[in-house]
């Protein structure tokens, strides 16, 4: 009972932000269908570097809508002003090589509730939809990281440069400290791919001109306890994350 009135007030929040909010916040009257299609889109690429371009692309493959890449970019500014996305600004760390840093910000909404009500899926549909519910935990693992790091006067930012690299978190502190954080749902191939990534980048930095990781860790969905790799990398479920 209390996990379909959860449901049911995210798609009431859903109605509310597509027709009274996102129009309240700027005076600008905007088309409700228009927002929900940019709202389904955003869900489609959260979790990625979506240009305004790309999305646009998505939203004529998708919801034969063919907003310009102005309108879609003021729809967003306003939607970030009512803290409905928050996007991933790119971090930017001293590494050894010389390899080009993607400096795109990273889609995210700020609850994964409001992304699986856009899309009009619940529960019982991501448990069916492996991607999907991989999407939508990384998007609450994302908001769960940045609850804490603030906590902290600290920022969560998202790695990737041109050959691929990435790294889905990382937690930066004032004082120079930062931890690398990937985000897998759970099992032994993702976590090890995960670890592996992790420990790829952290031997790229360049630790003559800034800090070694204080930790990596891969943040996983499922498990009662956190433990300690014998390479180092913590493996964490989420529900262990503690202030």
């Amino acid at each position: 009972m209390e996990n379909e009135i959860a449901l049911d007030q995210a798609f009431d929040y859903v109605e509310a932000v597509e027709k009274r909010d996102i129009s309240k916040v700027d005076g600008v009257d905007r088309d409700p269908v228009r927002v929900h299609r940019l709202l389904r889109s955003l869900a489609r690429n959260q979790g990625s570097q979506a240009s305004c371009g790309t999305i646009r692309a998505d939203l004529i493959a998708n919801e034969s809508d063919a907003l310009s890449e102005d309108t879609i970019a003021s729809y967003i500014k306003a939607l970030k002003e009512i803290f409905v996305v928050e996007d991933s600004e790119a971090w930017n760390p001293n590494l050894r090589s010389k390899t080009a840093i993607r400096t795109s910000d990273t889609r995210y909404y700020t609850d994964p509730s409001i992304a699986t009500a856009a899309l009009g899926i619940g529960p019982r549909d991501l448990v069916y939809d492996l991607n999907t519910f991989g999407l939508m935990f990384e998007t609450l693992a994302v908001r769960d990281l940045r609850a804490y790091a603030e906590a902290l006067n600290g920022k969560v930012y998202h790695f990737r440069d041109k050959n691929g690299l990435e790294c889905d978190a990382v937690v930066h502190l004032r004082d120079g400290r930062y931890g690398l954080v990937e985000i897998k749902l759970g099992g032994d191939d993702l976590i090890n791919e995960g670890a592996a990534s992790l420990i790829n980048l952290a031997g790229k930095i360049d630790t003559e001109k800034m800090k070694e990781p204080s930790f990596m860790m891969v943040l996983v969905g499922v498990g009662m306890y956190a433990y300690r790799r014998e390479d180092g990398v913590f493996v964490v479920p989420i529900g262990c994350l503690k202030d």
